[in-house]
């Protein structure tokens, strides 16, 4: 019994701990932020959202900024109007696989499954087949970091917190306040994921509306996650 329990330890922490350490401890296999100083990259998880998502969209066409969006599956297939507009706009759209679910807590072909499905409905909706991927917490497991396969794992250099209403707009704009340049920002565009809250997205478009502005009047310009890495050799999704 004793042996069993120590087995089944060890495939826990060599299936997710160590995954965790190498990749948001030591950046193995990840891409967190870029090395051109004059540019940024705003990425924006868990949508598309009815409500939040036009609205975001919206005011990044206003302000002429290209984001990235790592959209979950199961919304693209319910909103592949939002998912086309973006793709019209020009922004990136990458995946966050087709539910939110931590791949801790999913078999390797469960979650491989999730992924190729998100990729298709991307694919069929816009004509372009996602490589970047994003998964939910930025939780690797052991088969996501030693078989990545034709997927790029992108993660972030800072976030805001702003899946939660406390704090409101004025917290999120303190957390961006420290924007440095190569820097991807972790942002949401959607709140019913689990641990966030419905209004949270309200509070992130009102931030930007001012923090677009001051990362503007200090000279970074704002592209996306291909862009960002395309000086490093990494592929460009047309």
């Amino acid at each position: 019994m004793v042996y069993i329990t120590l087995v089944i330890i060890f495939f826990i922490i060599l299936y997710t701990v160590i995954p965790y350490i190498l990749s948001r401890g030591l950046g193995l296999k990840v891409f967190k932020r870029g090395n051109e100083l004059s540019k940024i990259a705003f990425t924006f998880d868990d949508g598309p959202d009815p409500i939040y998502t036009p609205i975001l969209l919206d005011l990044l066409k206003k302000n002429e900024v290209k984001a990235t969006f790592f959209v979950v599956g199961s919304k693209a297939e319910q909103h592949p109007e939002l998912i086309q507009r973006m793709h019209q706009e020009g922004h990136l759209i990458g995946i966050h696989n087709y539910v939110h679910q931590s791949n801790w807590f999913m078999s390797p072909w469960k979650v491989r499954k999730g992924v190729e499905d998100t990729a298709n409905i991307i694919e069929n909706i816009t004509g372009v087949r996602p490589v970047y991927y994003r998964p939910p917490w930025g939780m690797l497991n052991l088969f996501d970091f030693v078989k990545s396969g034709k997927y790029m794992f992108i993660l972030w250099s800072i976030m805001a917190e702003d899946w939660r209403t406390s704090g409101g707009s004025e917290k999120i704009k303190h957390r961006l306040s420290s924007i440095k340049g190569g820097d991807i920002i972790l942002l949401h565009d959607c709140g019913d994921s689990p641990g966030a809250e419905m209004d949270a997205p309200r509070n992130t478009i009102n931030a930007l509306k001012d923090v677009l502005k001051t990362v503007k009047t200090k000279g970074f310009t704002c592209v996306r996650v291909d862009e960002l890495l395309n000086k490093e050799g990494y592929p460009r999704n047309n």
